[in-house]
């Protein structure tokens, strides 16, 4: 069968069986591997994929039936492919092995990687159904040849060898593996050849950055804990922040405060936009007339008092009153004379923010990929959850950093309730948020996500 550039045929190979046998024993060293989708010139999209990988190529003693396999695919299949295409293919070919278990996901991407022509997957399953999820999602694609929805799914089947040409819009993604019993093994990979012409990359739109609005050290008083407004415990705090780059603070706002925000939250009719595309993103972002609490929630993180309350916690310069490096002054000004003053600067040094109000839930997530704008110069990202009570990390929807090209993580962010994160990243430093997964459905069905006041500052 065929859906658009996906092919499918059934009862490939008739040994394997053997195949299986070397696979499942353990006859090839087992990798986990985190970041499923390499970073690089040519691949826009990075996102944690929990999946096992291991090379064909390193064999531990002579294994018959995968040379004989290695022998179809590499010289019969690929002569039979390229008659079919008409495209001269390449004598190189990729081939790997992924083992998808309970809550493994690869999420939406396209595979296109500099010489990539076709790419292919052979299925190695036991029996398998819609229910065990584990499906290879096909996804539309509009006129900007950016991924929409999903238009079909197919099921893994034994023998089964699913095969389509890497281009533009051969946007695709394996969907969560539902079943606690069976694994999801496939020997996958890709046949090179000359790349299609890649239409100009569609860029995300700068968000919309503003100054703070005027309000006073009152709004401070009336939302945060004290704890947090004593001047030596900011100096403590500062010290600790500079040497780390991050921090978190919890019980930052007055508990009757946060009280009322989560009311708000679960209580309230708030229009909340999905946000895409899949490649990219997949959360909801509330828009539109918020609640009076979350209201003022937002009023405070925008404020000119929080601006200078931030620059006090982190040394950074958000503040004009804020003291510069070698200035160790102290000092608080009136929001109107703030407001005159930065107004009369030079607009490329006055601070700014981007900031919303977030929910998460199952199938949510966030990719890093190589155009994103927040990634063009130094932030400090701000984090206040809420609804994270008996939240668990193996869940999902925590905040990970690392470097460009690194794999290791520099930093996790775990939703905590009432918790407030700092964390200052420079141009090299990149992040997204870890796919929630199946198991987050465990909690009661009235909490089954959380929400963040996710808020980005610029000096």
């Amino acid at each position: 069968m065929c859906a658009g550039s996906f092919c499918c045929s059934r009862d490939v190979c008739s040994p394997l069986h053997l195949l299986l046998c070397v696979v499942s024993d353990g006859h090839f060293g087992l990798k986990h591997k985190d970041q499923e989708i390499p970073l690089g010139q040519h691949v826009g999209v990075l996102e944690v994929a929990c999946a096992l990988h291991f090379d064909l190529c390193i064999l531990i003693g002579p294994v018959w039936s995968c040379l004989c396999f290695r022998d179809v695919l590499f010289v019969d299949f690929r002569q039979w492919l390229s008659e079919v295409t008409g495209v001269e293919l390449e004598t190189t070919v990729d081939l790997s092995c992924a083992q998808y278990t309970y809550t493994d996901t690869l999420l939406c991407h396209d595979d296109e990687l500099e010489g990539r022509r076709f790419a292919f997957i052979l299925y190695l399953v036991p029996e398998w159904s819609e229910v065990d999820g584990g499906t290879l999602d096909l996804y539309s694609t509009d006129d900007r040849t950016q991924p929409g929805s999903i238009v079909k799914s197919l099921v893994p089947s034994w023998n089964t060898l699913v095969f389509f040409e890497v281009s533009p819009v051969s946007f695709h993604q394996v969907s969560e593996v539902l079943s606690e019993d069976k694994c999801r093994l496939s020997v996958s990979g890709w046949f090179h050849g000359p790349s299609l012409e890649r239409p100009p990359r569609c860029l995300d739109p700068a968000p919309i950055r503003n100054t703070h609005i005027p309000q006073d050290h009152e709004i401070l008083y009336e939302w945060i804990n004290p704890e947090y407004l004593s001047f030596e415990y900011q100096s403590q705090i500062q010290d600790e922040f500079e040497d780390s780059s991050e921090i978190l603070l919890k019980d930052f706002l007055k508990e009757e405060k946060f009280r009322a925000v989560c009311e708000a939250l679960e209580t309230s009719n708030i229009d909340w936009e999905l946000l895409g595309p899949p490649n990219r993103r997949c959360y909801k972002r509330a828009k539109g007339e918020l609640p009076d609490a979350l209201s003022s929630c937002m009023d405070l993180l925008r404020s000119e008092a929080f601006f200078l309350l931030l620059s006090n916690l982190t040394g950074l310069k958000l503040h004009f009153l804020a003291p510069d490096n070698e200035d160790s002054d102290e000092g608080e000004g009136s929001s109107g004379q703030n407001a005159r003053t930065l107004s009369q600067g030079d607009g490329d040094n006055v601070p700014t923010y981007t900031g919303e109000l977030r929910h998460w839930e199952h199938g949510h997530y966030t990719m890093i990929h190589d155009h994103d704008p927040e990634r063009q110069e130094f932030a400090l990202d701000l984090l206040l959850f809420c609804g994270c009570e008996d939240w668990e990390a193996e869940y999902g929807g925590f905040t990970s950093y690392i470097a460009k090209e690194e794999d290791e993580e520099l930093l996790t962010v775990y939703p905590e309730n009432n918790c407030l994160a700092l964390v200052y990243r420079d141009k090299e430093t990149m992040k997204f948020v870890k796919h929630i997964n199946h198991k987050s459905l465990q909690r009661d069905a009235n909490r089954r996500g959380f929400c963040d006041f996710a808020f980005v500052y610029y000096e």
